[in-house]
């Protein structure tokens, strides 16, 4: 089983825009990988759409998107055509065919030993298909989630978490309970009180002394 910060498998794969090798396909960018246990299946397809309307939002943070679930590329293209009538989104994002069940198993969402192909297998059977992982540019495991069938994920959430994994990344912080970003954020416990007074000169509030809160780094507060 994966780890956060443990190396996210590289792989080869057939997609719904050509074979990628995925860390060539990331570059330096972040990624979204998220899978589906068969295609056609209701949750999934407003998943899918949701996703599409909030890729403007991802590109923004640098942060490349890509889809999986277990059926062919033909009949993922199939299903694209569904997702854009009912959903009002076109899938622009590839989409990895993993008929052999091969990427699954390389993520650990399906038995290494799980035998056969998608013929014939069900949604039911392949329920534990249902991931997101964050991959950060060094190619580490930022974020797992796993959600039952009959849940859809909130993706919004996915964004708010990109956008305080990238903030803490740069500043010596972390974001706390419900954060959204421009909010107030927490000096991490590591740094003493002499080292936080070189990283914020402006001062901070402390509710207990080993709970520090400042504003944001680098963020124009908009004034109302």
């Amino acid at each position: 089983m994966f780890r956060l910060n443990d190396t996210a498998p590289d792989f080869r794969a057939e997609t719904t825009q050509g074979t990628i090798n995925f860390y060539e396909w990331m570059g330096n960018s972040w990624a979204i990988l998220f899978s589906h246990p068969k295609d056609f299946t209701p949750v999934c397809t407003t998943e899918l759409g949701s996703m599409a309307k909030l890729e403007p939002e991802f590109k923004k943070r640098n942060c490349k998107i890509i889809g999986l679930s277990i059926d062919p590329v033909s009949s993922h293209i199939e299903w694209q055509k569904d997702i854009l009538e009912t959903q009002g989104a076109a899938v622009s994002y590839p989409m990895i065919g993993d008929s052999d069940l091969a990427v699954a198993k390389l993520y650990g969402m399906l038995p290494a030993e799980e035998a056969g192909t998608s013929e014939g297998r069900t949604a039911a059977t392949n329920q534990a298909v249902r991931s997101v992982f964050i991959i950060g540019p060094d190619k580490k495991i930022k974020l797992m989630l796993s959600y039952p069938m009959t849940t859809g994920r909130n993706f919004s959430e996915l964004l708010r978490v990109l956008d305080s994994m990238q903030l803490t990344a740069g500043y010596k912080v972390a974001t706390p309970a419900n954060w959204k970003n421009g909010e107030d954020v927490i000096i991490v416990a590591s740094l003493s009180d002499a080292e936080a007074k070189e990283k914020f000169p402006q001062g901070w509030k402390a509710a207990k002394p080993y709970l520090r809160i400042v504003p944001q780094p680098n963020v124009e507060q908009e004034v109302a």
